[in-house]
């Protein structure tokens, strides 16, 4: 049947036309977007991980700022320990000098008393963003002996947490503001007790030391490193001998501790790399769900162009066709 009011032909080729323009809608968005799912709306499950995951990326982002900011913390702490093992190197050196009689042991001693307080010049200035972990004082009621290092942000299923990395500073530490002269303090170069020579020496006034026993002589405790008024008498070169074993045990704490910066240091590099790699996998599987294929797309745009002119040129025949009804009318 052929009718003026209803052109069924019209009305397909209009509905084929405005599939076309909505198809090619579609792909003109994702080629300015570059985006496959730009919004809830294209894909909600996909643009909901991809959201959450972006989050999670943004939160490791500022986990590489803070192992940055823990590396160069244990790169500060672990440059002035190298320090302060070459000055006591050297404090070493002067009191194996010492023990060769004839020398002028009151210019020796002046030479370690300036190594001395070179030491807690050390100590003092490896700060680094207000922290330092040299040189402490214990009775603070804000120190704590575990350093943590923000170098992980992980999400579960039900749930995220923040990991840390723990430096313990309890084998770190070269001086402690709060050192007891009794007891001493927790620093390297500041416990104070009792020992014999063969055993652990202790530490005050800025190297380790040793309680000497010397049969005959009866028992002497050394609380503070000063061989000025030292003579060549076998007793006082005894005395020498225990401060030569206690600033060699002392090499041997800085050594320890210095290695364990250096491990520290190592763990913090190797987290460094990981989070990176992390975030370059995260922000590739989010691609996946969400990117726009541009060859794809270029693809389909220049088939829905052309679908478009033809849908065009339909939609116009369809239209015309009703004009032929006019010619069952003429003379």
């Amino acid at each position: 049947m052929t009718s003026i009011m209803t052109n069924a032909s019209a009305m397909t080729a209009l509905q084929s036309l405005q599939a076309t323009n909505k198809a090619l809608e579609s792909t003109q968005s994702r080629i300015s977007t570059g985006y496959r799912v730009a919004s809830a709306a294209d894909n909600a499950a996909y643009w909901s991980i991809a959201t959450t995951m972006r989050s999670d990326n943004k939160a490791l982002s500022t986990v590489q700022d803070a192992l940055g900011l823990g590396a160069a913390k244990v790169d500060t702490a672990y440059t002035g320990m190298n320090s302060a093992i070459e000055v006591v190197d050297e404090i070493k050196k002067k009191l194996v000098a010492a023990r060769e009689g004839g020398v002028d042991k009151a210019k020796i001693q002046a030479e370690i008393s300036t190594l001395q307080e070179q030491l807690k010049s050390n100590a003092a200035a490896a700060s680094f963003s207000g922290e330092n972990w040299l040189a402490v004082k214990s009775d603070d009621g804000n120190y704590s002996a575990t350093k943590e290092i923000v170098s992980s942000f992980t999400r579960s299923a039900s749930s995220v947490s923040v990991g840390t990395i723990d430096i313990d500073l309890s084998s770190v530490v070269l001086f402690d503001a709060a050192v007891n002269t009794a007891t001493g303090g927790i620093g390297i170069l500041d416990a104070h007790y009792t020992g014999a020579v063969t055993g652990t020496p202790p530490t005050i006034g800025g190297v380790r030391e040793a309680d000497q026993s010397t049969p005959g002589t009866g028992a002497f405790t050394v609380t503070t490193l000063d061989i000025g008024a030292l003579t060549n008498s076998a007793f006082d070169i005894a005395k020498i001998d225990s401060f030569i074993i206690g600033v060699d045990d002392t090499i041997t704490r800085m050594t320890n501790a210095a290695s364990d910066l250096g491990a520290a240091k190592k763990r913090v590099d190797l987290q460094k790399d990981f989070v990176k790699n992390l975030m370059d996998t995260i922000e590739r599987g989010i691609g996946n769900l969400v990117d726009a294929d541009m060859n794809q797309e270029s693809t389909r745009l220049q088939a829905l162009q052309v679908q478009q002119q033809l849908g065009i040129q339909a939609l116009s025949i369809a239209n015309s066709s009703a004009q032929g009804v006019l010619s069952l009318f003429r003379s």
